[in-house]
């Protein structure tokens, strides 16, 4: 086939593919482009005549070249499709995203098969790649998840401190327990309230009131580790699992907590606002039936705590 005649059937395929709303390229064994298609064209900027011949890599960088080989390697050898998508890598070719309402994407994300092309003879010297553009559902379903998240974050949390509301912390305080007793490992519970905060409530206010609980989260949160588990029990109690923790170690903690308490007043309205906490630990025994009863014993060690005039812990027993 002379140029000429080769350059004509490249444009007639080229036309016959071009109202085809996907992208269409056609590559030999050694990845070098033998047909584009005007989706490609409008994407990618580069026309036919531009491509035609060379090799893929060479033309788009981004490209992984080990990984793309080996998607490829099988439609080759096997005569089977391949497909790429793209919740497993976002794109192939990086592209823009054109559309007004998958504007909040930068690039196109896309969906891609690779399937082989027979010769007369039987063999497969070249591969059809084609690609889908996809984004419209991949940016729906990511802000789907991402509201989801959201949702899932919000049933869990408790608003003003952003520690666990007490329900889901529950639901971790019975993970632990079954957790601790089936390995036979320490695990300790603290349960905490601020002193006299009815006080500071109506001396400084609902506000000051509010500011105080959400400083006394924030505390709790320096105070322990990524592991340990805090919550907001109702009110002014808070609540802290202790996984793989012993009472010595868990009364160690605590008494960080309460001596940060102590030492860092609230400032409201150009006013310090000092308050202090009791505390009850109880370190997990392998004769409780449930995980109330931990509760419990803890809560028995912060009433105990209030008795012997607050601002102190107790261990209980």
């Amino acid at each position: 086939m002379s140029k000429r005649a080769e350059l004509e059937d490249i444009h007639l395929k080229h036309d016959l593919l071009g109202s085809i709303e996907v992208g269409i390229l056609i590559l030999d064994r050694k990845f070098h482009v033998q047909l584009w298609n005007q989706f490609m064209e409008n994407h990618s900027g580069l026309t036919p005549n531009a491509v035609r011949d060379k090799c893929l890599f060479d033309l788009f960088e981004e490209i992984d070249r080990d990984w793309f080989t080996k998607k490829c390697d099988p439609v080759f050898a096997l005569r089977s499709p391949a497909f790429i998508i793209w919740e497993q890598r976002p794109y192939v070719f990086k592209f823009n995203a054109y559309r007004p309402i998958t504007s909040q994407s930068p690039h196109m994300y896309q969906n891609v098969t690779i399937f082989p092309l027979t010769s007369l003879s039987g063999e497969v010297e070249q591969i059809c790649v084609v690609i889908y553009d996809v984004t419209l559902e991949a940016v729906s379903k990511q802000r789907f998840l991402s509201v989801n998240t959201q949702l899932q974050k919000m049933s869990r949390t408790d608003g003003l401190t952003g520690l666990y509301n007490r329900f889901y912390w529950e639901e971790m305080c019975e993970l632990e327990f079954k957790r601790a007793k089936r390995t036979e490992q320490f695990s300790s519970l603290i349960i905490l309230d601020i002193d006299h905060f009815k006080n500071i409530n109506d001396t400084y206010g609902h506000p000051a009131g509010d500011l105080v609980i959400k400083t006394m989260a924030k505390i709790i949160k320096t105070a322990i580790r990524e592991t340990d588990v805090a919550g907001r029990y109702g009110g002014e109690e808070y609540t802290i699992i202790l996984p793989n923790t012993e009472a010595k170690s868990a009364k160690m903690v605590a008494e960080r907590i309460r001596r940060l308490t102590e030492a860092f007043p609230v400032e409201y309205e150009g006013i310090e606002i000092n308050f202090t906490i009791s505390l009850g630990i109880s370190m997990l025994d392998m004769s409780y039936d449930n995980y109330t009863t931990w509760i419990e014993r803890a809560d028995k060690g912060l009433y105990e705590a209030k008795e012997r005039g607050r601002n102190r812990t107790v261990m209980s027993k």
